[in-house]
């Protein structure tokens, strides 16, 4: 397991895992980005959403974007000045980029068991997009800020993903 955890710049804490693609890995990520957190003394609220945002997107790496034989990344990014944190949660399945639901679904779609982890997301991260990552991957990447740190909520912006999802 590499683990790595450093300073990258003033002000700046990161962190990145490389997780097999299981159903454990994507646990074993929500527990150490928790842990690292901890650590780094965040903010409480601020841990929590990031708690949940890291559940969600380590098991749709693990669900969607899994290639056998290949990991997903985990990376965290916190800058404790602004009270910001990026979440980054890279897979091997380019051809795969998520969308969020709709929010205006019908009343039974909200009662499904599965497809609204990108809508817990889109509702605790104060912004989130999807990136490629070369040469067959994608990042799927939130921006979580501090509500009483010194940048309060960043602006919401709707997701980057412009490639429909094959699921």
């Amino acid at each position: 397991m590499n683990r790595s955890a450093h300073r990258i710049s003033p002000g700046q804490l990161a962190f990145t895992q490389l997780f097999s693609a299981t159903r454990r890995g994507a646990r074993l990520a929500r527990l150490l980005a928790v842990e690292q957190l901890r650590s780094w003394s965040a903010p409480h609220d601020l841990t929590e959403r990031a708690e949940l945002v890291v559940a969600e997107l380590g098991a749709n790496a693990v669900l969607h974007g899994h290639v056998p034989g290949r990991s997903f990344r985990l990376t965290l990014v916190f800058d404790a000045s602004r009270g910001r944190l990026r979440v980054d949660v890279t897979d091997a399945r380019g051809d795969k980029w998520p969308s969020a639901s709709p929010t205006d679904a019908a009343p039974d779609a909200l009662l499904r068991t599965q497809g609204r982890g990108l809508a817990l997301v889109d509702a605790l991260a104060d912004r989130w997009e999807t990136l490629s990552f070369p040469p067959s991957g994608k990042t799927v990447r939130a921006e979580l800020v501090d509500p009483g740190g010194p940048s309060g909520r960043a602006p919401r912006h709707a997701p980057a993903a412009s490639h429909p999802v094959a699921r």
